[in-house]
């Protein structure tokens, strides 16, 4: 009987000990598994973020080592310390052609702090300004710094760009920030061509590639024009102030002086000289009474028109320079070989109908348009997209509301 109980009891002991291993097996497998179904999920959220960031994200442009190089010492030390900077925010390849990419805190203060060295350690030796100009006016004449104060704004006066507010010949009579001002020109010059010389031999695809290469070229420029916004504000705005902006008072003084009686006052004739700014303003879409953003926006169409001698923001400076490195050459009308003319066939209706209309030589981009617009197939959304962006990309660049491609362009894409 002790030998039965005893065997039970072992047997018992066997049956809990294998639940036990069964419960501890069947934990581990459960633990297992949550740890694999854990792993899966981490793996999971980790290519979902992965699918998020762009593949080719920039990172930002670190401050590059100066050692003890004063970048304020010239303009060559100046311009090394910069153009790494602005050939990552202008230049540098990137899935987003509408935000240009960053550069290191760093970096950034560091070109603010080298940009005000250099133009304070310029200013100290050269004496210009409103006032120092003004100074050598008679008491009676209307100065261009009063001139700007009337509400020009951007009015500018005759003189080459870098003729300055205090006499001197050559580089001695530049004004502070000149030589930095016509680096940037020549530095847009150069970017700009780059993209016309890349331009598709097909007509068919020379919107497609022109309008993202104008976004990245616009977002690089913004981005440089909030980055050298010292030279705006120390530069530019004097010369505006000393009238060489894109209006200059030669401009327009030869309308209103038709238009002054000998008692006006000072305050008549400044009034007329702003309505004649407004003239001038309505030839870029700004229309009587619009909001402010209207008039900054024909504004800034109005300074990228202006010809090179016209000291302009910076942004306006690489709109520019945009449209005469490469819009002007694809509006360009290709000239004809000099020959014979070609008889243009009478029609056989009589003489009451009219003969047809020859046929002109169109410029590269506007064939393009052509292509865009009446061109069979494709989507049509995407076809008005692009119209409506080739649009704004003439307006930004300074081609007139009443040229025939932007007529045309504002015909067909939806009003922006």
């Amino acid at each position: 009987m002790s030998k039965t109980k005893k065997k039970s009891a072992q047997v018992s002991q066997a049956g809990s000990s294998s639940e036990v291993s069964n419960n501890n097996s069947s934990s581990s497998s459960a633990s297992a598994g949550a740890t694999t179904s854990a792993a899966a999920t981490s793996s999971s959220s980790q290519k979902a973020v992965a699918t998020t960031v762009p593949k080719n994200l920039i990172p930002p442009l670190p401050n590059p080592a100066t050692g003890s190089a004063n970048p304020a010492a010239s303009l060559h030390a100046l311009w090394g310390y910069l153009q790494p900077a602005l050939d990552h925010i202008v230049r540098s390849p990137t899935n987003n052609t509408s935000k240009a990419p960053p550069i290191d805190v760093a970096y950034h203060m560091g070109i603010h702090t080298a940009v005000y060295n250099y133009f304070t350690s310029q200013s100290e030796t050269i004496p210009t300004g409103p006032g120092y100009r003004d100074s050598f006016l008679p008491s009676n004449t209307l100065s261009p710094s009063s001139f700007a104060r009337t509400g020009f704004g951007s009015i500018g006066v005759a003189g080459t760009v870098g003729g300055g507010g205090g006499g001197g010949g050559g580089d001695k009579g530049k004004v502070s920030g000149t030589d930095l001002y016509e680096q940037l020109d020549r530095y847009y010059a150069d970017a700009a061509r780059e993209v016309f010389l890349g331009t598709p031999h097909d007509d068919t695809t020379l919107v497609h590639y022109l309008v993202p290469c104008f976004n990245r070229f616009s977002s690089g420029t913004q981005s440089v024009n909030r980055l050298l916004n010292y030279v705006n504000r120390h530069y530019v705005k004097r010369a505006v102030d000393e009238d060489k902006g894109w209006l200059r008072l030669a401009d327009v003084f030869d309308a209103v002086a038709k238009s002054i009686q000998e008692d006006d006052t000072r305050e008549k004739i400044q009034k007329r000289l702003r309505e004649r700014r407004v003239d001038e303003l309505k030839k870029w879409g700004y229309k009587e009474g619009g909001s402010q953003e209207l008039i900054a926006q024909a504004e800034a169409s109005a300074e990228a028109a202006s010809s090179l001698d016209r000291v302009v923001p910076l942004s306006a400076l690489g709109y520019r320079r945009f449209r005469i490195e490469c819009i002007d050459p694809l509006l360009a009308v290709p000239k004809t070989k000099k020959g014979k003319k070609k008889k243009i066939p009478t029609p056989s209706g009589g003489s009451g109908s009219e003969p047809p209309k020859p046929t002109m030589p169109k410029g590269r981009l506007a064939r393009a348009v052509k292509e865009l617009l009446e061109g069979e197939g494709g989507d049509v959304e995407e076809r008005r997209r692009l119209a409506g962006e080739l649009a704004i990309v003439l307006r930004t660049v300074g081609i007139k509301v009443d040229h025939p491609l932007r007529k045309k362009l504002d015909r067909f894409a939806p009003q922006l």
